[in-house]
């Protein structure tokens, strides 16, 4: 006899819209990785060259997270906080290597 799980307890994918920037507050920290890693690599498949992460100010743990993978990201040229206008420090900017130079 197979057990059922609960609704509440089935582990969907959560479909997002690949968009210029990616709102963190609504997934939880242990979701935060996958859901960026996933993301990047969506961006980089349509030829974004900039994306913002919006990872809130609170206590830095999940900037730490998102700039912990960029920094391992071979999809990431480069990164830095938004412009004040942006979200600031409760934001990171990432610059995305052309497909050219991540094959290389």
């Amino acid at each position: 006899m197979e057990r059922k799980e609960p609704p509440s307890q089935r582990e969907e994918p959560v479909v997002i819209p690949i968009e210029d920037s990616l709102d963190l507050h609504s997934f939880s920290p242990k979701e935060v990785k996958e859901v960026v890693a996933e993301y990047l690599f969506q961006c980089s498949q349509k030829g974004y060259g900039e994306v913002r992460i919006i990872h809130g100010r609170g206590t830095g743990i999940q900037r730490q997270i998102v700039r912990s993978l960029l920094t391992k990201s071979p999809l990431v040229n480069s990164f830095t906080d938004a412009p004040p206008a942006s979200g600031g420090w409760g934001a990171t900017i990432v610059f995305l290597k052309s497909e050219n130079s991540i094959e290389n």
